[in-house]
């Protein structure tokens, strides 16, 4: 039965993302952690798997082939883990990431093949739920070219966050930077201003901040080019070409 709200009213459940019986690790240090991810996981479909390090995520990594890995990225062997987990590229699986926001910097590039996102903490399952969908489609609205992010003439290099329009290097601000890659690896998906909030700064601020940052951000991006930066007008901004997502 749906649940009702204090008033009395029907309040509609999300329709959250589902699996198809992937295989999907899930790599956790807390028991309580490891508990919700893998019987909320089950109970949307997925075949789990656990390990409690990375060492015993190595282990398990050996013995089988995973379709996914969710990483709790506060393990403290997670460096050893970067350094060991080194497989042939086509069978490294994508990586989920579930990590808190001061430590997004030092995320090790090594670990998937190159097909790798985060969830900050604290998470929302629906979330986690929406970015396993994502990578294990292996179709992140921005396609990899030589190991970029790339959107028409618009390229996002992770390893030296660096960002340019065709021969245009944009000079971006790390916060400008965050925002662009997670508008280019949703495109054309329109996002909220609370989802943004979320990405860029770890929690939501007000409307103003997130309109100022996109206005700063669009004149950079769409200078002298044509516009990839929209506004869904009360939903939110979605990354795009000019015909797309209308």
């Amino acid at each position: 039965m749906p649940p009702s709200s204090p008033h009395g009213a029907t309040v509609a459940r999300p329709v959250l993302a589902r699996g198809a019986g992937q295989h999907v690790l899930v790599v956790a240090g807390e028991p309580e952690l490891a508990e919700l991810l893998s019987t909320t996981l089950e109970l949307a479909g997925y075949r789990i798997s656990l390990a409690g390090s990375g060492a015993e995520a190595l282990a398990r990594a050996d013995e089988h082939r995973y379709d996914l890995v969710v990483l709790d990225a506060t393990l403290p062997d997670l460096v050893s883990l970067a350094g060991a987990c080194r497989p042939p590229a086509a069978n490294r699986p994508p990586v989920l990431f579930l990590t808190v926001y001061d430590s997004l910097d030092r995320l090790p590039p090594e670990l998937g093949l190159g097909r790798k996102d985060y969830v900050t903490k604290p998470f929302r399952v629906a979330e986690v739920l929406a970015r396993m969908q994502v990578l294990l489609r292996g179709a992140h609205g921005g396609a990899r070219r030589n190991g970029a992010l790339a959107y028409g003439d618009l390229v996002l290099d992770d390893a030296r966050c660096q960002a340019r329009r065709d021969a245009r290097t944009l000079d971006l601000t790390p916060a400008e930077y965050r925002l662009l890659r997670h508008l280019l690896v949703n495109a054309p998906r329109v996002l909220s201003k609370e989802q943004i909030g979320r990405c860029v700064w770890g929690d939501f601020r007000g409307d103003n901040a997130i309109e100022q940052l996109v206005s700063r951000l669009r004149r950079k991006v769409d200078r002298d080019a044509p516009a990839l930066i929209h506004t869904r007008r009360g939903f939110g901004y979605w990354l795009g070409g000019l015909d797309a997502g209308t």
